[in-house]
């Protein structure tokens, strides 16, 4: 029913306009069943939403790109509409009412928000997608007309139509799950509680699912089929984190269930949708990946921010660091409480280091600010919230956050909110905390450092730190004792470090000594720092490919088969069986250095280089094509398939990698002279 007069209205409506709505009309719920299309990347549904009109109005809108509409109804009667490449609307004129019931059907092919990822090699008819979101910010509107206006809040209930034989999860209690014939299956959600329209989430594949019940609140741990065995060290501290946040809260978990689903080529480490967190199934981890990368830090993250951002969702742009440094530091709590005070004093130490080189150089950034980084957001976020902290303490720190988030759940919150709480907790003036932390773009390192000197680890840190200019025979004895077991993880990295400035052959007592501690990090310092492995410390470097750490393994295996030549052989056949991380990191370097290995195995070379470039196709893992396109290029062994899929890779939704194969992909353009 558009006519050009609704396309003028379109350009009539300003933004400001558009910033009122919310003033005016206060849309409440929801309803929607949307099928979704694999094979065509599509999506269509049919919509009911219920509003009030609270002041007369000419027109209403809603979000929603590039989408096409029909079947438009106002309380059962046909009403004018229009829409442009962002947003739809109804016009007239709207008298102050309420329980409103606004009908439509739509249609979109999203080119972004939805994504669908292929899982096997393109075949007829044949081929398999995993299908995932990811609206973060204001870009559900790409696949469901909603509302990029985070202040607008509505209950969601929403019913899926998907082919048959995956499992569909979305927001809210599954209702019911029923085949509607051979091939669709209809999953209905529901949901209790208003929430913002970028927490809309859903994800389809092959998933098989473990439930767990901590405080009756039921968690559902969804993995990948045939992925049993990571499930345990994948979600390892779920319960504990979800009972700590209750109770360092004081709110109980504001949502029905909670879903966590890790899904293939995921734009970013995790996202916190409502109740239903969609991570990077790289996080995916046995019990030897979990000592490198486990999921714990997202895992505590996303979790955190249930209250933080989903419950209390930040006003504006300024108070965004809300939502980010309050997950960031819940999370850096609940890890104290994993892996110990050490562990958290490092953290925040590390941040420092990176917040202080940043403000030394003039580009420190004010925290309740526009347009920060994540560096400011996350990490100088949560800072300030730890010397909030120690500044009043933690009781009135707890009622403060307490208080906080019950007076504005479900709805949003601007930083002097918080402010606010945490003075009438305290019964503290916080004007000088907040120009210091909230205000300023410096970084406040006096301050930081006489926080972290209250850690005994810290002031040991410090004092083996200072030694580092010292020629080694002034600092043996120390460093002799911090070698000693037992080890603490981080002051025995930091010993490494510093052998690694040395003579490898007037240190080899200390290197055996850091050997023999037992200390895993320790050892895969020694990995990372000794690249040339000197005679004398061959057999103690020939036991790092037995450590439970891949990171550690991969390294030892390269610098080995670099430092000594005629054992290569010997080092490639003990870790022929071994993949690594599920980005095959010890796989592919494996390949690479069997290929470039004179002799070695020459009757497999041909499986060998089509086994490395199978791995650049699309249905791969973005983190497997990566190491495939980087190690092809080391060996000059792009074939014409794997270059046609590194110009796939330029199309990747995943912008680091899509970067990464344009920058690849330019090279070899030029060193052929195209």
């Amino acid at each position: 029913m558009k006519s050009s007069f609704f396309l003028v209205l379109a350009i009539v409506i300003s933004t400001a306009t558009y910033a009122q709505q919310s003033a005016a009309v206060d849309f409440k719920h929801l309803n929607a069943e949307i099928s979704i299309y694999p094979s065509k990347k599509a999506v269509s549904g049919k919509i009911l939403f219920k509003f009030d009109i609270l002041e007369a109005v000419d027109s209403i809108f809603i979000d929603a790109r590039k989408m096409a509409f029909s079947d438009v109804l106002l309380n059962g009667k046909k009403v004018n509409f229009g829409s442009d490449q962002n947003k739809f609307w109804i016009t007239g004129n709207f008298s102050p009412a309420q329980d409103q019931q606004l009908q439509l059907k739509y249609s979109a092919t999203p080119g972004q928000t939805l994504y669908f990822i292929s899982k096997k090699p393109e075949a007829a008819g044949q081929q398999d997608y995993q299908v995932w979101t990811q609206g973060q910010g204001k870009y559900t509107s790409n696949w469901l007309p909603s509302f990029d206006d985070t202040s607008e809040k509505l209950e969601f209930d929403l019913t899926y139509i998907y082919p048959s034989g995956k499992m569909l999860i979305s927001n809210g209690s599954l209702v019911a799950s029923e085949k509607i014939n051979d091939t669709l299956t209809r999953w209905e959600f529901d949901m209790m509680n208003p929430m913002s329209s970028y927490l809309v989430a859903m994800a389809a594949g092959d998933f098989k699912e473990v439930r767990h019940i901590e405080n009756d609140i039921p968690m559902i741990f969804y993995y990948p089929e045939g992925m049993e065995e990571r499930v345990e060290p994948t979600y390892r501290h779920t319960g504990f984190m979800m009972d700590f946040f209750q109770r360092e809260t004081g709110v109980a978990y504001p949502w029905q269930n909670y879903k966590q689903v890790p899904v293939r080529d995921f734009l970013y480490s995790g996202m916190e949708n409502t109740g239903t967190t969609i991570f990077s199934d790289i996080f995916l981890v046995d019990s030897i990946g979990y000592h490198d990368q486990n999921y714990v830090n997202v895992n505590a993250h996303e979790l955190a921010h249930q209250w933080f951002g989903n419950l209390v969702t930040a006003a504006f742009h300024e108070d965004h660091w809300l939502q980010e440094g309050f997950a960031t530091y819940y999370a850096l709590l609940a890890e104290k409480e994993i892996f110990g005070e050490d562990y958290y004093y490092r953290k925040l130490f590390k941040t420092a280091e990176e917040l202080k080189e940043l403000s030394d150089r003039g580009k420190g950034e004010a925290v309740a600010a526009k347009n920060g980084s994540s560096l400011t957001y996350y990490q100088k976020g949560a800072w300030a919230l730890h010397i909030l902290n120690e500044k009043i303490g933690k009781t009135a720190f707890d009622t403060g956050v307490k208080n906080f988030l019950e007076k504005h759940k479900y709805s949003t919150a601007t930083t002097q909110d918080l402010i606010d709480e945490m003075e009438a907790a305290s019964g503290q003036d916080l004007s000088g905390f907040v120009n210091d932390w909230l205000k300023q773009s410096a970084f406040q390192g006096t301050q930081a450092l006489e926080s972290l000197r209250k850690s005994p680890f810290i002031q040991k840190y410090l004092a083996l730190a200072a030694v580092k200019p010292l020629p080694v025979s002034e600092k043996r004895n120390l460093l002799l004792q911090v070698l000693s077991f037992p080890v603490n993880d981080y002051l025995g990295q930091e010993a490494v470090l510093q052998l690694a400035l040395e003579d490898t052959t007037l240190v080899s007592d200390l290197y055996k000594k850091a050997f023999s501690s037992g200390n895993l990090y320790t050892r895969q310092a020694i990995a990372f720092t000794l690249q040339n492995v000197p005679q004398q410390l061959k057999p103690e470097y020939e036991s790092l490919l037995n450590d439970a750490s891949y990171l550690t393994q991969e390294m030892a295996l390269y610098n080995l088969w670099m430092s000594f030549p005629e054992d290569r052989a010997a080092y490639l056949r003990k870790m022929a069986n071994t993949e690594g991380f599920l980005d095959k990191n010890i796989r592919t370097l494996w390949l690479t250095l069997a290929l470039a290995t004179p002799g070695f195995e020459m009757a497999s070379k041909n499986k060998y280089i089509e086994e490395l470039r199978s791995y650049t196709a699309p249905h791969s893992r973005f983190q497997v094509r990566e190491r495939a396109f980087g190690f092809l290029y080391q060996l000059n062994a792009f074939d014409e398939q794997s270059l046609a899929n590194l110009k796939d890779a330029t199309t990747h939704p995943n912008y680091r990698f899509r970067e990464l194969a344009k920058e690849l992909l330019k090279t070899l353009q030029e060193a052929e002279g195209l």
